[in-house]
């Protein structure tokens, strides 16, 4: 498992974001979503997921990164990704450093486009799951998300494209689908070869 300090990979995601051009998906019949990668500031760092309700119309039930759609009363990804943070889980926006942005990911079956964007949180937070949306707030280690067999993979044959689908298993839940697909592309760009 890799034991990297929360501001050595601080340092180097800021870094690799900051050097990277990232993949823009233009705009089109998709619907745009953002999320927040958090990071919480700790001596080792861990990363925050939410546990989706069963009563919510998309991704029922599973882990996700802590996001949702772009309204058009947001000014940006990052302002709907941010907003999205303080009414699903209660981070507030100011307790985030953001570090930079990921590639804009496509899911397949529900027809979004998520821009993830990274960031750091720096103080103590009280999680409060709104209940209608997210269930729970999942934290889970770097150093497991980075260990070298932490994925296993299957794949899919969708409309004659086979893709790999990325699995993440911690204490009963999965991280999957597009989630651990932004999660894995995170880990390879700040992972050291």
């Amino acid at each position: 498992m890799s034991r990297l300090s929360t501001a050595a990979l601080v340092a180097r995601t800021r870094a690799v974001l900051a050097e990277r051009a990232r993949r823009d998906v233009p705009p089109g019949p998709l619907i745009r979503a953002a999320v927040l990668v958090p990071i919480i500031e700790r001596d080792e760092p861990y990363l925050l997921f939410a546990k989706r309700t069963e009563r919510v119309g998309h991704h029922k039930g599973q882990i996700a990164f802590p996001g949702g759609t772009i309204s058009p009363r947001d000014g940006s990804p990052l302002d709907a990704a941010l907003r999205e943070c303080e009414e699903e889980v209660a981070l507030p926006r100011s307790a985030v450093d953001v570090l930079g942005a990921l590639d804009d990911s496509e899911t397949v079956a529900t027809q979004f486009i998520i821009t993830p964007f990274v960031g750091l949180i720096r103080e103590p937070v009280a999680w409060l799951p709104d209940g209608e949306e997210i269930e729970k707030v999942i934290e889970v280690p770097y150093a497991a998300l980075s260990a070298p067999d932490a994925f296993r993979v299957e794949y899919s044959d969708h409309t004659g494209v086979r893709r790999p689908i990325y699995h993440f298993d911690w204490h009963g839940d999965t991280i999957w689908g597009a989630t651990a697909r932004i999660l894995k592309h995170y880990l390879d760009l700040v992972e050291p070869i």
